[in-house]
């Protein structure tokens, strides 16, 4: 076994703490979710360094091993990690184990975990419509007696809508593993978290038309309360198919 591969995390974080370049220590994935945690947990660590810092711990980058697994970033990179993309979530339930900043570590997490006012518009206006397309193409299908298609297209359909539900209330939508987790803690507004989460379970099994129908009514309600009816009625006489 080599020194890399037997580098543990508290070995680690005692070595980078030491380490004047490194300003920031943060620590995501299922150990930074409580309750989370089974013996196959790893330890999933960003170390961010000073920009422009000169430090022995960059010959770690791309660490990965059963117990530890780091991303070694500079300060700007770590802003803008996730900013976009599916690296957002994660960032936004992180810990911080190490901040040299004066909190900066932690308000740069706190702006990951909310999406801008302008941001959340006009991606949920996109989210909306993809839900609307993958709901509208299964009760096609299942209409028309392809059962097979009409579920898959029923499942495609919860991706985007809970995507959409996230963005409504303006936060990144959590991994899969992580979305009971997620709702339990933080319900979306208005939303019963035990019923949305039984209506998605259902539709993504069977793909039946009726809970399909009844979500989307519940859904269209909150798009047009949201300001997002023009992305609807695009749809006319085809919203028709959708509705209850």
């Amino acid at each position: 076994m080599t020194a890399q591969q037997s580098l543990t995390y508290d070995a680690f974080v005692e070595l980078a703490t030491a380490d004047p370049a490194v300003v920031g220590l943060v620590l995501k994935g299922s150990r930074a979710h409580d309750g989370m945690i089974t013996r196959y947990s790893d330890h999933d660590l960003y170390v961010v360094l000073a920009d422009d810092a000169a430090t022995d711990l960059t010959r770690l980058a791309g660490h990965r091993t059963a117990g530890l697994d780091l991303v070694i970033v500079s300060l700007t990179e770590f802003r803008a990690a996730g900013m976009p993309g599916h690296e957002r979530y994660a960032l936004a339930r992180a810990r911080v184990v190490l901040d040299r900043l004066d909190g900066d570590i932690a308000r740069i997490l706190a702006d990951k975990a909310h999406l801008g006012a302008d941001e959340a518009f006009h991606h949920a206006g996109g989210l909306l419509d993809a839900y609307a397309n993958s709901l509208y193409r299964s009760v096609k299908n299942h209409r028309d007696g392809h059962a097979l298609a009409g579920r898959l297209d029923a499942a495609d359909s919860m991706r985007f809508l809970l995507e959409l539900l996230f963005a409504l209330d303006r936060r990144p939508r959590p991994y899969n593993k992580y979305l009971e987790w997620e709702l339990d803690r933080f319900p979306l507004p208005g939303w019963d978290t035990g019923a949305l989460l039984h209506a998605v379970d259902r539709v993504s099994a069977t793909g039946d038309v009726a809970p399909q129908r009844h979500l989307f009514a519940l859904v269209e309600t909150a798009a047009r309360a949201a300001g997002l009816g023009g992305v609807l009625d695009a749809w006319g006489e085809d919203l028709d198919l959708m509705r209850p």
